[in-house]
């Protein structure tokens, strides 16, 4: 293997080598940070952003952007937490569902409308957050605790929460998607060059609208989570949380130019992002050093963006060594 070749292999799988470190760190420095309660409850909670990451990873390979996807799980929420008072599965079908009907508005308005998607998803965004307050009466919606609905963010599979194990079922599917069938390719090839590739007799305009689809179906399905794991659907919640997705999608490696991307580095920059967050929350319970919520989303922010610079730079170098 050449010096182009790793430094090529470094800048694309960079994050995991972070991650690994942060772990360390964590697991050097404090008590309990690999004890399972600890472990449980960042798996648990990150699995809501895995999903809405990975519905963002498809849709910036192709060179678009969704913004919707905060709301869209706040909407999700409140429909799961409406319909699981009608049972386990009406609860997840009315989030998910609540979830794909803003995709389609959004693959519609992008491939059909040929709205920009900046333009686009934020309107959605605005009229998703506007519907989850409408049906909700602007207040949490309890989730019926006597059907088994609460299980879905509580419950385990053997050592597995059960939100984690939807995420690495969904990653598994986006994985296959992405590396073994048609449709990854021409995800990645409209990412590279949307006019070649209706050259190339691509189905461009369909695979554009199932990406936005499954990102919207992934986001209510984040919603669904966060309604039984917070014993409600939450309305204001998802604010920031596309901000979270594209970050992680960034840090993953996948370009937000398009063409290029990873699902399993993405989920490697979520665990990092959510790793960091329980890392400083550590910290303040040492009391070595106090930062208030303001100063811990500073330092996610500067750590974030050095481990960006980090990344361009060693991509950088592997094409001027090649």
């Amino acid at each position: 293997m050449n010096r182009a070749q790793i430094a090529r292999l470094v800048g694309t799988y960079g994050v995991l080598v972070a991650l690994v470190a942060l772990i360390l760190f964590g697991w050097f420095r404090y008590d309990n940070f690999l004890g399972a309660f600890n472990i449980t409850t960042v798996v648990r909670y990150n699995s809501m952003f895995a999903l809405i990451a990975l519905g963002m990873c498809f849709v910036i390979m192709t060179g678009g952007i969704d913004l919707s996807v905060g709301s869209t799980a706040a909407l999700g929420s409140v429909a799961a937490a409406l319909g699981s008072h009608y049972g386990m599965a009406h609860g997840i079908a009315a989030g998910v569902g609540a979830g794909l009907m803003v995709g389609a508005v959004n693959g519609l308005l992008v491939t059909r409308a040929n709205i920009m998607p900046f333009i686009a998803t934020l309107a959605t965004l605005l009229a998703a957050s506007g519907t989850a307050l409408l049906l909700s009466n602007q207040t949490s919606v309890p989730i019926s605790t006597t059907n088994g609905f609460m299980w879905i963010g509580q419950g385990k599979i053997w050592i597995l929460p059960i939100p984690a194990v939807i995420a690495i079922v969904a990653y598994f599917i986006g994985s296959i998607i992405l590396n073994f069938t048609s449709t990854g390719r021409t995800v990645l090839a409209i990412g590279g060059g949307e006019d070649a590739s209706r050259l190339m007799g691509l189905p461009v305009v369909q695979v554009k609208f199932l990406v936005y689809l499954a990102s919207g179906g992934l986001a209510g399905l984040a919603g669904v989570l966060l309604a039984a794991l917070g014993f409600a659907g939450q309305p204001t919640e998802g604010v920031g949380w596309e901000l979270f997705a594209i970050a992680a999608v960034v840090v993953g490696g996948t370009l937000l130019t398009g063409g290029s991307g990873s699902v399993l580095t993405t989920l490697a920059g979520v665990l990092l992002l959510g790793i960091l967050f329980n890392v400083l929350n550590f910290e303040n319970g040492k009391g070595w050093i106090s930062l208030s919520a303001a100063w811990q989303s500073v330092v996610r922010g500067l750590f974030l963006l050095g481990v960006i610079l980090l990344q361009a730079r060693l991509t950088r170098g592997s094409r001027e060594i090649a």
